[in-house]
């Protein structure tokens, strides 16, 4: 009579995917500048999320207001030359400005995942093909890609917006990705779970990903903030939708009637502001994720601490 044996993890993947999963949470804890990142993020998702607790303006795009006035108690940030309110516009643009960073981000590190870490399993042929695609897509400039491809492509759309955006957002992470797979692919855990019969998908997916979750986590806080800038920039060019209420939305209109000219300056710098501290959000909770990434950094962190 035989028996099966069951054994553990291997001791490499099982810790691996105990740092990939509670280090996550104590190293944004541990970081003064993630912590803070993690609260404006909190922040602008409950602001996206319950605008009415923020405004009592549904509309703000309704021209309901004296044109031009200065900021008060009834309009904080004053309003707009063609009337409108200027605090209540910065508010409700904060949900399609924060839904276009996540979901863009996320569809970009997807697409990092699936041809960064394919490539690097698969080798011969296709990762030659894959590498030469992610290649070519790193050494185009982003940005003027990213305004021939939404010209072409149609203006208005928010899908055209997010379709441009993880085009042209995927291929840095899948380099990422790629690199970091090469030097998982003949590990001991891979090893047995190749001589057990276990398929590809089954191996990338539930044996190679979750010893990489920080470093997908990075690649899409980089991915979010490479699209909140660049949407904002399309959509300030009149690139998107001008009725749409996003920050990147009013920056426009607000060039379009010299905001900064004609004595409403803060028209312009009110949504400006908002997309740089959006942005700085995503990169400070991105030093915690550095940090479980890079290993060396942990030292010096310490050192620090205990000075």
């Amino acid at each position: 009579m035989t028996t099966t044996a069951i054994t553990a993890p291997p001791p490499e993947k099982a810790s691996a995917r105990t740092r990939a999963g509670g280090g996550l949470w104590r190293a944004v804890r541990g970081n003064r500048k993630a912590m803070a990142g993690a609260v404006i993020l909190l922040l602008f998702t409950v602001v996206a999320a319950f605008p009415g607790l923020f405004t009592s303006v549904d509309h703000p795009d309704e021209a309901n207001f004296a044109p031009r006035l200065d900021p008060s108690t009834a309009h904080l940030l004053g309003t707009t030359a063609l009337g409108q309110d200027i605090y209540s516009q910065l508010i409700h643009g904060t949900r399609e400005s924060l839904v276009i960073a996540v979901v863009a981000g996320a569809l970009a590190t997807v697409l990092s995942v699936i041809i960064g870490v394919s490539a690097a399993y698969l080798g011969g042929i296709a990762d030659d093909l894959l590498s030469l695609l992610t290649n070519v897509v790193l050494v185009i400039p982003a940005f003027p890609l990213v305004i021939i491809l939404a010209k072409y492509a149609g203006k208005g759309s928010l899908t055209v917006i997010l379709a441009v955006l993880v085009l042209t957002g995927w291929s840095y992470g899948a380099n990422q990705l790629r690199a970091q797979a090469l030097s998982l692919r003949n590990r001991d855990f891979l090893e047995s779970a190749r001589v057990r019969g276990e398929r590809r998908s089954y191996i990338i997916v539930f044996e190679v990903l979750p010893t990489m979750t920080s470093l997908i986590v990075a690649n899409f806080l980089g991915a979010a903030l490479y699209s909140v800038l660049s949407a904002a920039g399309l959509q300030f060019l009149g690139l998107g939708d001008p009725n749409s209420q996003s920050w990147g939305t009013m920056l426009y209109w607000a060039q379009n009637q010299q905001a900064l000219q004609t004595g409403t300056p803060l028209w312009s710098i009110a949504p400006g502001l908002c997309v740089a501290l959006l942005g700085v959000a995503f990169a400070l909770v991105n030093y915690a994720f550095d940090e479980i990434g890079n290993p060396a950094l942990r030292p010096v962190r310490r050192r620090r601490k205990g000075a």
